[in-house]
């Protein structure tokens, strides 16, 4: 709520206003609570706090504080207790006025265990327990990615980015990677605010002890921030003692989750926040599934692989394998399986040593199976050939190695070549390593070790090589000239026989007249003689022998001349002072970039030909502006490149032009016309002169003068629509259009018809359709109405009060797109129904708001009972003292019997302050309440001063004529609103009712609603309307006679303005 304090603001100064209110708080009993605020107004304003039930000046509890960094305004509450539940208000002031907010601040304290000074537990349960849940994730869109997905992946380490979404059925995540840091960065920010460090995020896993863990490592900047734990977006209390539910151990910077003895109702989505900052989100699936076979006990000897294996009642993507002390991944040691069907879950242990024994668990969902994994020692021989497990091939030169592995450290192994002792070594590892092979190391060796052995044959190579430097120079590029030779060299090495072939672009060269190949046992060499142009290409050499074959790659570039330019030479324009033409760069430009291009010319029936100068290689086009109106020209075209200039391409005839201005264009059209600015369009002239059209001049008329003035000052206009701003508002013009050739401007064009620099004429219209007709405010808050219209001319408005103008210390500001209506302090005569008539030339509308000031209701005086007719019980009490000022002030009557013992209504709505309940039963006790009411709710009830104890009694029957205990009351309503009327009647045998409005009875009336429930007669009209003023009539009658009451309704809000 803003209270202004002067009647208007200086300029440049503002009230007090928030610009982030503070947000409702949820806590445990102990920890520390902040409210954050952020204000703006200028003088700024000062900040203070309050509560509802009691003071904030104690230092040791309340600490406010402003925070210049993040410019917050902040109220901590420290060591929080049940007694500090509360509404807590905030208030911000300067010398103009005063703006208030409120936030409630809850404290759980149920459940949670302390301990007593005895050192025993004791148990606290409050009344103050408030069940606080955290701001839900946004529903999954169709064909979106669900929220609780990327909320997972910002909490998850990347190598656990595909099994999670593999859960939510997304099978290719990369393209969300940028948008996911994105949100990483966001979160690691709001983090930043309250957390030093966070690392090693664990996710939910069920563990061999059949709880399930999750946790961080994290370090806080203040330890005594606040940790909860929230279950789809619920709270969860937990406590430090490991036999609870949920349960918090920590150690150090270590905080760890635990669920004990998990269940189908314990599975959702968990989530950690630090004070408002989420550190951890994790999903706990619980999927229906049991062990049809479980893992069974395995053993193994050291280096075999043991396997478990186990078959599932229901397909899952994957389990948990786990040992007793930690999970277990797919990887070098384990290798993790799932068959196609998602039954059949299978866990290899690699390469089995003693420290593998012992338990392995498969876990799935929160069932699990236990197996034991022995592995026994023995002495074994183990033989790894790094080339082969038989024979090896090296080249020469190369390095090889054959190594063994023995069980035992003490075991004595030997090498032998072609059967004669090498090396003699002891120990588990034995190795025979050749750094550089030789012809003569090919040979058969042979490893044994107590009474072991193994035999691999070593096979020494020698494919061809080349040299690496003359291979470096044989791969650059040979650049000749055209007619020069061309020569290739390129020594070898390797095993003989060895074939040599010479290719040309594929293309194998054989011995010719221009083809010289000379080859010896280490180099070959291949010559071109006198090459040309077309010579140019790939040159590559193969050398082959039984162990290989090896290639290299060079290439030729025979530089020439370049051939002509191509045609045909295309004419862009043929004016009568230029002539342009344009053709196409040479097939071939002979190895080297076109540099330029020469042109000559001559003129048709002379021999002279006239050099025009070399114009750059880039634009194979020409625009020769030295010509004669009607003369015929000739042209010649060379390429010239640093090797030479081409042949000429030589073009056709081209005949300069004379002199032919365009035809007038079409006549302008106006698209549009404003105050400052008409905008018009035009089509091109169907005769073009004969050249291309380079423009448009413009010119206007003012009306009244006889001078046209060219529009466009700074050149022809190009294209064929312009927007006219040199105009007066009022004032009527006229536009024509030329067009403009290389030879100069045509004809203009008929002018347009007259245009007036005015907008656009429209009658006022509301935009806002969903706007409030009718307003309900607190006596003292502030009225700010804001009305959209659309109007042209400006329009006038004017504000009226139930049909006069509104009162001085209402503000009206208006601007050309709307109007705003403000009361500061709203008081009840503010109540009323205000018109807002919008005006201009081209017609007017009006809007009606109801705006009706009113405060809480007070409670009615003290209610009295009458018991005249049996079963019946007549209330009756003192109106509230706002029934005079308030007439859309009602009543509603409760009841409270001995037998059901809660409160219900029996009446609504009522106008008066008198009411019969029927229905009393004999022997019951009753308790009535009355409460006043209208549009800001119900008063306090005032209750009956004694209990209803009517003991049975016989009936007794008697005739009576009809009257009425409450007759009808005159009645205002407003238009559109709905209108009730009621009265109550007595008479036996039951009257007849018969409803009148003006003497026209109104029973079989479908606009109305009238009923008659245990002799209380209603009329209800739905939506009051100005027919609707009259008299209504209620008529009664029996057989002893007739009775009627009358009243007058009044319809509020008919004006004319």
């Amino acid at each position: 709520m803003i209270t202004q304090t002067v009647e208007q603001l200086p300029a440049g100064k503002s009230t007090p206003d928030f610009t982030r209110k503070p947000m409702a708080v949820t806590v445990q009993e102990g920890k520390k609570a902040f409210f954050k605020v952020m204000v703006s107004g200028e003088p700024a304003p000062t900040v203070t706090w309050g509560r509802n039930k009691g003071e904030i000046d104690d230092p040791e509890k309340y600490k406010p504080r402003y925070d210049e960094r993040t410019r917050e305004h902040i109220l901590e509450i420290i060591n929080i207790n049940p007694d500090q539940a509360d509404t807590y208000k905030c208030f911000a002031t300067n010398e103009y006025g005063k703006a208030v907010c409120t936030t409630t601040l809850n404290v759980i304290a149920a459940g949670f265990k302390k301990k007593s000074q005895g050192g025993k537990k004791a148990y606290f349960y409050m009344n103050c327990v408030v069940v606080t849940r955290k701001k839900q994730l946004p529903p999954q869109k169709e064909g979106e990615i669900d929220p609780k997905l990327w909320e997972l992946l910002i909490s998850a380490p990347k190598k656990d980015y595909e099994k999670i979404c593999l859960e939510f059925g997304v099978t290719d995540f990369r393209w969300m990677l940028k948008r996911l840091n994105q949100m990483k960065k966001e979160r690691a920010d709001e983090q930043a605010k309250v957390v030093e460090k966070l690392e090693n995020v664990k996710q939910i896993e069920v563990k061999p002890n059949g709880k399930a863990e999750f946790g961080f490592d994290m370090q806080l900047w203040d330890p005594n921030s606040a940790v909860n734990l929230y279950k789809d977006g619920i709270m969860v209390p937990y406590a430090d003692d490991e036999n609870s539910k949920h349960s918090l151990r920590k150690k150090g910077t270590n905080y760890l989750f635990t669920i004990k003895d998990p269940q189908p109702e314990d599975a959702g989505f968990y989530q950690v926040d630090v004070e408002e900052a989420n550190v951890l989100t994790t999903e706990f699936r619980v999927p229906a599934v049991e062990f049809v076979d479980k893992i069974k006990d395995a053993k193994a000897v050291e280096s075999e692989d043991a396997v478990f294996q186990c078959v599932l009642s229901t397909p899952l993507n994957r389990i948990t394998w786990s040992r007793e002390d930690s999970s277990l991944e797919h990887g070098d040691k384990y290798e993790i399986t799932v068959s196609e069907d998602k039954l059949t879950h299978t866990l290899r242990v690699k390469d089995c040593e003693i420290a593998d024994k012992g338990a392995y668990y498969a876990i799935a969902g929160i069932a699990s199976s236990r197996a034991s994994l022995m592995v026994e020692g023995g002495t074994f021989f183990f033989f790894v050939l790094t080339y082969g497990l038989s024979d090896t091939n090296a080249n020469i030169g190369e390095r090889v190695e054959m190594s063994c592995k023995l069980s035992s450290e003490t075991s004595e192994g030997r090498w032998y070549k072609n059967g004669k002792l090498v090396i003699i070594k002891d120990g588990a590892f034995h190795r025979l390593i050749v750094d550089c092979c030789k012809k003569d190391d090919a040979a058969v060796y042979r490893f044994e070790a107590e009474g072991r052995k193994s035999e691999a044959t070593l096979n020494i190579q020698d494919p061809p090589k080349m040299d690496p430097d003359a291979l470096g120079n044989f791969t650059k590029p040979v650049i000749i000239k055209a007619g020069e030779n061309a020569e290739w060299k390129l020594p070898f090495s390797g095993q003989a026989p060895m074939t040599i072939q010479w290719y040309k672009n594929d293309d194998e060269l054989l011995p010719a007249l221009n083809v010289k190949i000379e080859t010896s046992d280490s180099e070959s060499q291949l010559r071109l003689i006198k090459c040309q142009r077309k010579d140019s290409g790939e040159v590559k050499i193969k050398i082959k022998n039984e162990f290989g074959t090896t290639e290299a790659v060079s290439k030729l570039i025979v530089l020439d001349k370049p051939t002509p330019p191509q045609g045909p030479v295309d004419i862009m324009e043929s004016a009568v002072t230029s002539v342009e033409f344009k053709w196409k760069p040479p097939k071939d430009n002979g190895g080297c970039p076109i540099a330029n291009y020469i042109i000559e010319r001559q003129q048709v029936g002379r021999n002279k030909w006239t050099s025009l100068g070399e114009i750059p290689g880039n634009s194979p086009s020409y625009k020769d502006s030295d010509v004669d109106p009607g003369r015929r020209y000739c042209y010649r075209i060379r390429a010239k490149t640093a090797e030479g200039i081409s042949d000429y391409l030589q073009t056709e005839d081209i005949p300069a032009g004379i002199l032919r201005f365009p035809g007038p264009p079409a006549v302008p059209k106006v698209v549009s016309a404003f105050k400052d600015c008409i905008n018009l369009t035009w089509s091109p002239p169907c005769d073009t002169g004969g050249t291309k059209i380079v423009g448009y001049n413009l010119e206007k008329n003012k009306k009244g003068t006889n001078y046209w003035s060219l529009v466009n000052q700074k050149g022809p206009i190009t294209d064929t629509k312009y927007a006219v701003k040199d105009v007066f508002e009022g004032a009527a013009y006229e536009f024509r259009v030329s067009a403009v050739n290389l030879s100069g401007a045509g004809d203009p064009s008929i002018p347009c018809d007259t245009v007036i620099a005015r907008d656009p004429m429209i009658k006022p219209k509301f935009k806002d359709r969903n706007i409030k007709t009718f307003v309900v405010v607190k006596s003292g808050n502030t009225v700010r109405l804001n009305i959209n219209f659309e109007a042209s001319p400006t329009p006038e408005i004017f504000w009226l009060k139930d049909g006069i103008p509104v009162p001085k210390h209402v503000t009206i500001t208006n601007s050309d797109k709307g109007s705003q209506l403000l009361i500061p302090t709203s008081e009840r005569t503010d109540t009323g129904i205000y018109t807002i008539t919008v005006k201009n030339m081209v017609g007017q509308e009006s809007f009606n708001v109801e705006i009706r000031v009113t405060d809480d209701p007070k409670p009615p005086g003290p209610v009295e009972l009458e018991q005249n007719i049996p079963g019946t019980v007549t209330l009756s009490w003192t109106p509230s003292p706002d029934e005079k000022r308030d007439d859309r002030l009602h009543y509603m009557v409760s009841k409270r019997d001995s037998f059901k013992r809660t409160w219900r209504t029996v009446a609504d709505n009522l106008f008066n302050n008198k009411f019969t309940v029927v229905n009393i039963l004999p022997g019951r006790q009753y308790h009535f309440r009355v409460f006043a009411k209208n549009d800001m709710g119900l008063s306090p009830p005032s209750e009956s001063p004694f209990q209803v104890n009517r003991p049975e009694i016989k009936r007794r029957i008697f005739d009576s004529p009809p009257s009425f205990i409450v007759p009808l009351k005159r009645r205002t309503a407003p238009q559109g609103y709905e209108c009730y009327m009621s009265c109550a009647i007595k008479g036996d045998p039951a009257p007849r009712v018969t409803w009148y409005w003006n003497n026209i009875s109104l029973n079989t009336n479908t606009n109305y609603h009238i009923t008659n429930v245990c002799g209380v007669c209603s009329l209800l009209i739905l939506r009051v309307r100005p027919k609707d003023n009259g008299e209504y009539k209620v008529v009664i009658q029996n057989k002893l006679g007739t009775a009627e009451s009358s009243m007058t309704l009044n319809v509020r809000g008919i004006h004319k303005v």
